[in-house]
C-alpha cells in the first residue's frame, strides 16, 4: 500500500519491572526512594524513556483490526528506553550537518536497482520520473475510491525532508515537528550514528499500550470521534474534506498532546513509524504454536502478496491522514508496511535503546 517503488511506477502508470538492582537490592539501607529514583532517571538518556519489560496478548483486538494482526499471540519482552518523541526537524538536521548525509528522497532513482523489484518487461520510466523526489499528499476535490491511492499521493520531484512540500516548501518553522520523507535506510543510518537502533514491531506495540493490554489506542478506549484532542489524524471525510477538530491538517510539533501511560508522545497520529521488522503478512501465524515468544525480531522473510517484489518493513502508529474510514493506523495494533527505500511526507521513526 505504501511502497515508494510501486508509487513512483503509479506516477507514469506507569509500572516499574526490571530496572537496574539499584531499586531492590541496595546494601545501604539509608538510600531513601528518592535518591534511588534520582539515580536510575540520571542513567536514562536525554530524551528516552525507560519502558519496563512486560508480558502482553500481541495481536488485535477491535473489530477493525485486520487480517494480518492474528492470531493473537502471547510476547514478553526486557526492557528498553524509547525516544520520548519522533525524531524531529532539528535533531535529523543535527545528523545531517555532522555526517553530510544524503536521504534516499535527496538520490537520483536508480534504474537497475528500481527494476529488480518490478515484473519483469516493466518499460523504463522517463527521466524525468527518476530525478530525486518522494510522495506528497494532496486532498483531492471530492469523494474518490479508497482503492486508488494514487488519487492523493502525487509523486514530487524535489520533495524531501528539508522541503516537505516540495520546491519552495520548508522546515525553517517547523524544527519541532517530526522529520519525513524518512526511508527505512535513513532511519537505521540516523539510530547507528545515534548510538541506538530501530524498535521492533513488538517493543513498539507494547510501548504504545503503554502497558495497559487492553489498550485500543494509546491514550485508552475512549472512541475515536471524542478523541480528537488525544492524537492528530485526519477528521472528516478522507481525502477531501479535514475539519483540523485537532488543530493541525499536517504534522504538529511533537509533545502537542498528552503522553501516554509510559510518558511517550505521538505513539498514534502525526507519523507513521518505522520499525525494524521485516513484513510479513503470516508474521504471527509463525509464532502461534511456539507459546510465549520473548523479544521476537519479526520475520525473516519479507512477504507481500499485493508486491511480492518489494522489501517492506512494518510501520506503526498511524500519522495525520489516518482515518477509520482508511487505515485505523492510531491503533495499538495495526500493522502497516512500506518498502524499506520509501519516503512520503507522513512517514517518520523514533528509535530505541538497550536497557543494560
Amino acid at each position: 500500500m505504501f511502497s515508494n517503488l510501486s508509487n513512483r511506477l503509479l506516477v507514469f502508470s506507569i509500572f516499574i519491572i526490571g530496572l537496574p538492582s539499584i531499586l531492590g537490592c541496595s546494601t545501604n539501607p539509608s538510600v531513601s526512594q528518592e535518591n534511588a529514583s534520582a539515580l536510575v532517571e540520571a542513567t536514562i538518556p536525554k530524551g528516552m524513556v525507560l519502558i519496563p519489560s512486560g508480558s502482553f496478548p500481541m495481536g488485535g483486538k477491535s473489530e477493525q483490526a485486520y487480517a494480518d494482526e492474528f492470531p493473537v499471540h502471547k510476547v514478553t519482552v526486557s526492557s528498553f528506553y524509547m525516544d520520548a518523541t519522533e525524531v524531529t526537524n532539528a535533531e535529523f538536521a543535527e545528523f545531517v550537518n555532522a555526517t553530510g548525509y544524503l536521504t534516499i528522497a535527496e538520490k537520483d532513482i536508480d534504474w537497475e536497482e528500481l527494476k529488480s523489484q518490478v515484473p519483469a518487461g516493466t518499460p523504463k520510466p522517463p527521466d524525468s520520473v527518476l530525478m530525486a523526489g518522494s510522495l506528497v499528499f494532496k486532498p483531492t476535490d471530492g469523494p474518490v475510491s479508497l482503492e486508488d491511492y494514487s488519487q492523493w499521493w502525487h509523486w514530487t520531484t524535489g520533495a524531501n525532508w528539508r522541503q516537505p512540500e516540495g520546491p519552495g516548501s520548508s522546515i525553517e518553522d517547523r524544527m519541532n515537528h517530526p522529520v519525513v520523507h524518512i526511508s527505512w535506510e535513513d532511519a537505521n543510518t540516523y539510530a547507528k550514528w545515534a548510538g541506538k537502533r530501530l524498535p521492533t514491531e513488538a517493543e513498539w506495540e507494547w510501548a504504545s499500550s503503554g502497558g495497559n493490554a487492553e489498550n485500543i489506542y494509546p491514550w485508552g478506549n475512549e472512541p475515536i470521534e471524542k478523541a480528537t484532542n488525544k492524537a492528530n489524524f485526519w477528521q472528516g471525510f478522507f481525502p477531501y474534506q479535514n475539519n483540523n477538530l485537532d488543530g493541525f491538517f499536517g504534522t504538529a510539533p511533537v509533545k502537542s498532546y498528552e503522553p501516554n501511560q509510559f510518558s511517550l508522545y505521538d505513539m498514534a497520529g502525526n507519523v507513521w513509524e518505522w520499525c525494524q521488522d521485516r513484513y510479513n503478512i503470516s508474521t504471527y501465524e509463525q509464532y502461534e504454536e511456539k507459546g510465549i515468544v520473548s523479544d521476537p525480531k519479526g520475520s525473516e522473510e519479507y512477504y507481500d502478496p499485493l508486491e511480492p517484489l518489494s522489501p517492506k518493513h512494518v510501520i506503526r502508529g498511524g500519522s495525520f491522514l489516518c482515518n477509520d474510514s482508511y487505515c485505523s493506523g492510531y491503533r495499538v495494533t495495526r500493522r502497516m508496511s512500506s518498502s524499506k527505500d520509501s519516503g512520503f511526507n507522513h512517514t517518520g521513526f523514533r528509535c530505541v535503546k538497550d536497557h543494560e
